[in-house]
């Protein structure tokens, strides 16, 4: 009876052993990610490990051996070139091993930053072509005006998603004398010269 009793106080304690390493090493370490960017950190005490990076679909994607001495270790992974989605990082050592998830996405472009997107050229004594790109909201005001005073003599509001393109006929008005003065409905203007 009391080896029985013995065998089962030492699985217990191998037991919690295990559960208590693998805490350790949770403790000892941290992931994080920042849209397609993860870091991977482990402190003081990890000393030799494995990190690996798996799929959705649990592939392997990358494993590299690492061994912290005396500072935290910063291991940074950029996963610019794969999709988005959930990932896992295991970190390993001989005792334990850890796995987080993480998920990853697109930066957003925030287009209020981006510049209105539009060319003019020249067609002919008469004629400008307008090309207008990457609206994100429908709707461009586009004023026509002279150089000398800036009056307006021609004004248009184009109500096009996405972008469009549009001649302008001016006859007997060299195309030198005005300008355009473009703004869409983020409130972003562009001028354009001839």
């Amino acid at each position: 009876m009391k080896t029985l009793f013995t065998l089962a106080m030492a699985g217990a304690l191998s037991f919690s052993a295990l559960a208590n390493a693998d805490d350790d090493l949770r403790e000892l370490s941290d992931v994080n990610s920042k849209f397609k960017k993860i870091n991977v950190l482990l402190k003081e005490g990890v000393g030799d490990a494995k990190i690996a990076i798996i799929d959705m679909n649990g592939h392997k994607l990358h494993q590299r051996k690492v061994h912290v001495k005396n500072d935290d270790l910063m291991v940074p992974y950029n996963l610019d070139e794969l999709p988005c989605g959930e990932y896992q990082v295991r970190i390993s050592t001989d005792d334990e091993e850890v796995v987080y998830t993480v998920e990853t996405k697109e930066r957003p472009i925030p287009t209020e930053e981006l510049p209105l997107m539009a060319y003019g050229k020249l067609l002919d004594d008469d004629t400008i072509n307008l090309a207008v790109i990457g609206l994100t909201e429908p709707g461009v005001e586009v004023k026509v005006k002279t150089e000398k005073e800036g009056s307006v003599i021609f004004e248009e509001y184009i109500d096009q998603a996405e972008g469009f393109k549009k001649d302008f006929t001016f006859n007997g008005i060299d195309p030198k004398d005005i300008y355009l003065e473009l703004t869409d409905a983020l409130g972003r203007t562009r001028i354009i010269h001839f």
